[in-house]
């Protein structure tokens, strides 16, 4: 027998250097890829969940409007006193409620709260001896939320503090 056979583990050449490096770079580039694909599927998966969560946005911003005028209405019948019509609109109000409420809108809480410019719009500030700064004093329109994104924010005045 002749010495290269007795020798296991020769000295490997810069062939198989090469595809050892390649290997490495192929199988590195490989869990990479499986990786990002995961990113990816997780994130497509959140995005279809929050279009869902928030399809019926553009619907509610159009109907708010529609819900302030409907109350409007509902004073307007109590300020006559029309005792029939005022409860026929407190019953469609009602139902309306629920149902914004089962959609997963709901008011935004304004007076005697302090004032967060996430929440509210301030159209005004008045001082007062009673009411601690950046305290909303008075709600003038109300606002909305669909779970936890702003429809509309509420208009506010809030107070200045002692005079």
């Amino acid at each position: 027998m002749s010495n290269e056979n007795l020798n296991p583990d020769p000295a490997p050449d810069a062939e198989e250097m090469q595809f050892q490096a390649d290997m490495e770079r192929f199988r590195d580039l490989a869990m990479r890829t499986q990786a990002d694909f995961e990113n990816y599927r997780k994130r497509s998966l959140r995005e279809r969940e929050e279009a869902v969560k928030y399809a019926n946005m553009t619907l509610f911003e159009r109907l708010i409007p529609l819900w302030d005028n409907f109350e409007l209405g509902i004073q307007a019948a109590r300020a006559e006193g029309s005792e029939g019509v005022v409860k026929g609109f407190e019953m469609v109000a009602k139902q309306f409620q629920e149902f914004l409420t089962a959609s997963g809108v709901e008011p935004v809480e304004a007076e005697g709260q302090t004032f967060d410019p996430n929440l509210h719009e301030a159209v005004g500030q008045e001082p007062s001896a009673t009411v601690p700064e950046d305290i909303i004093i008075r709600q003038l329109r109300k606002g909305y939320k669909l779970r936890d994104r702003l429809i509309r924010p509420a208009r506010v005045v809030v107070s200045k503090g002692k005079a």
